[in-house]
């Protein structure tokens, strides 16, 4: 079985195709991402406190300000984004009668947000105060005041590169999963070494195994240099360093035997080596475009998300994010792994009954 899995291992290394699906890819979009992430918009992005009070003029005059996105979330799930940078600021409108203002707003922000995204924020309030001034309140009075105290959570910057790589590494491991296996075992079978194997001593299991740990092994070298590379280049962040590396090595390797569970069915029902990639892509391609790869799964319509969710490499990619900036442990994504079990499970089963020697 070992020297099953050495030879594997040497034919993928000469292979170019299977070098420059693996890494090739994954880093060209790495360096572009990882690039344009070194310098983010200037985007602002604010949420309400849910004791704002919604009913004066100031509230919807800031609704209808273009360069201010208005994030509706649950309490939690705006207190995260706050965290990791993604919202700007949380706003809260309270009522404060005193002789010259009717209203405050006070800023709540993170250390994950870019100063200047907070400097806008403050001048296009100001801009909306100044304007309401002029049509409402003459002389010096004024409808709202800033308080110039800006509160402060703790919160680490979540870079373009941290939501990236997991994604392109997801991509690495897919497709060479699908498209590796795929193509190798065929060619196995039509040019009848499986046969062969077969009539050898070793065991049939061996040789399966033997085969799927060169792959397995080779990808693993891929996900050390994408991790590698993001991490020393760009910043991605390991929140716990080598132990946060081992779990995403561990989850790699649970993934990538899935991915390679689709592999193995699809050698079996190509009838020829160009009927190979049509029925690899009805199983790649929907997960690259669908599982957060490359943006969220939150910019898909409302009714699209439900397919999006069960898809392996979305459980893979969330994940992966998890581990990585949350600072998650392996025994910590047990939900997402539950799914991952069930497609490999399920996947398996069809390989085992769909897989010829011949």
């Amino acid at each position: 079985m070992l020297a099953v899995t050495k030879a594997s291992l040497k034919a993928i290394f000469r292979s170019p195709s299977a070098v420059l699906f693996s890494i090739g890819f994954p880093l060209v979009f790495i360096l572009v991402f990882g690039f344009l992430g070194n310098n983010r918009g200037t985007s602002v992005q604010i949420a309400f406190t849910p004791a704002t009070d919604t009913a004066n003029v100031l509230y919807q005059s800031l609704q209808k300000i273009g360069s201010l996105k208005i994030v509706q979330k649950d309490t939690n799930l705006i207190r995260e984004d706050l965290e990791k940078g993604r919202i700007t600021a949380l706003l809260h409108i309270e009522e404060k009668p005193s002789n010259n203002s009717p209203y405050q707003i006070n800023i709540k922000s993170s250390e994950a947000v870019q100063p200047q995204n907070l400097t806008i924020l403050r001048s296009l309030l100001e801009a909306v105060i100044a304007g309401l001034n002029q049509q409402q309140f003459p002389e010096n009075s004024t409808i709202a005041t800033i308080n110039q105290q800006v509160e402060k959570i703790p919160g680490r910057i979540y870079r373009t590169i941290d939501f990236i790589l997991p994604g392109q590494l997801g991509f690495s491991l897919l497709s060479a999963g699908v498209f590796g296996v795929a193509f190798l075992f065929f060619n196995l079978r039509q040019q009848l070494v499986l046969k062969r194997f077969y009539a050898t001593p070793i065991r049939r299991g061996y040789i399966v195994v033997g085969e799927g740990l060169g792959r397995m092994l080779f990808q693993l070298m891929t996900a050390v240099i994408i991790v590698g590379i993001g991490h020393f280049a760009f910043n991605f962040t390991l929140v716990h360093g080598l132990r946060t590396f081992i779990d995403i090595l561990l989850l790699s390797s649970f993934s990538l035997l899935l991915f390679m569970g689709f592999g193995f069915i699809v050698s079996s029902l190509a009838k020829t080596e160009s009927t190979i990639p049509p029925f690899a892509n009805m199983i790649t391609l929907p997960q690259f475009l669908l599982a957060g790869t490359f943006f969220s799964i939150d910019a898909f319509p409302k009714w699209l998300q439900p397919f999006c969710n069960i898809l392996p490499l979305t459980h893979f990619n969330n994940a992966m994010r998890n581990i990585a900036f949350e600072g998650a442990s392996i025994t910590d994504v047990g939900f997402e792994l539950g799914i991952l079990a069930i497609w490999t499970i399920v996947v398996y089963a069809i390989a085992i009954k769909t897989f010829k020697w011949e």
